[in-house]
C-alpha cells in the first residue's frame, strides 16, 4: 500500500458538514492506493460497460470527451479520516455511459475495476441519477496519475475507495460482488454519514 502525507497524525480540525469521524485536510490531497501508480498515458486509456447490459461497448478517451460535460465541485472523504471541501472535478455524468449501454431490468449492482485490477462494489442506485462521474480535470488541471489520472470514478456521497483510480470499467450484474476492500474487510456500500467504514459498522 503506498501512503502520503495526510494519512495520519493530522489534527482533527472542526468544521461544519464534516461527516463524523472525518477532519479537514485543506488544500492537502493525499495518496492512498492498494497498488503501485501505472503508466497508463490518455492514448492508452479505455473506458468499457459490459455485464447485464443490452449493448455492451468500450470507449477511448477521444470518444469519452465527446459526450455532454459533465462538473462536480463539491467534497470528498475518505475513510481513512480526511475530506477535502470545494474540490471541482471536470468530467462526464456516468449517466451518459449507461445510457448508452442500457443496463438490463435485472441489473443491480456493478462491478468498477481498474486498469490494475483493482476492484470495487456499487449498487447501481449509487452510479446513476446524476451521482456518478468519470473525472478527467481536477481544480483545472488534468487529473494526476497518484490520483487516478488520466480517468477515475467520482462517488463523491461515498468514502473515496469507492471512487475507482485509473477505471478500465464496469461489469453490471444482477447481484452484489465485493471488490479488493469489500474482501478484505471494508464495508459494501461505504457512507460517510453513516460511518460505514468496515464490515459491521
Amino acid at each position: 500500500m503506498n501512503v502520503t502525507r495526510g494519512f495520519t497524525g493530522r489534527a482533527r480540525t472542526p468544521r461544519p458538514g464534516l461527516p463524523p469521524g472525518q477532519y479537514d485536510a485543506g488544500e492537502d490531497w493525499p495518496v492512498l492506493s492498494a497498488e503501485v501508480t501505472p503508466d497508463l498515458s490518455p492514448a492508452d486509456w479505455s473506458f468499457r460497460v459490459d455485464g447485464l447490459v443490452e449493448h455492451p461497448r468500450t470507449w477511448d478517451r477521444a470518444q469519452s470527451g465527446a459526450l455532454p460535460a459533465s462538473d462536480y465541485t463539491g467534497d470528498i472523504h475518505c475513510v481513512t479520516g480526511w475530506s477535502r471541501f470545494g474540490t471541482r472535478f471536470g468530467g462526464v455524468s456516468l449517466d451518459a455511459f449507461l445510457d448508452a449501454a442500457r443496463p438490463e431490468a435485472a441489473a443491480t449492482h456493478a462491478v468498477v475495476y481498474a486498469h490494475t485490477g483493482y476492484t470495487a462494489n456499487l449498487p447501481l442506485t449509487d452510479l446513476t441519477g446524476g451521482r456518478a462521474w468519470l473525472a478527467f480535470t481536477c481544480d483545472g488541471e488534468p487529473l494526476a496519475p497518484e490520483h487516478g489520472g488520466p480517468a477515475r470514478l467520482l462517488v463523491p456521497h461515498l468514502y473515496f475507495w469507492k471512487s475507482v483510480k485509473w477505471i478500465a470499467g464496469l461489469r453490471i450484474l444482477d447481484h452484489d460482488e465485493p471488490g479488493f476492500w469489500e474482501r478484505n474487510g471494508y464495508h459494501p456500500r461505504g457512507n460517510p454519514w453513516e460511518e460505514q467504514r468496515y464490515s459491521g459498522d
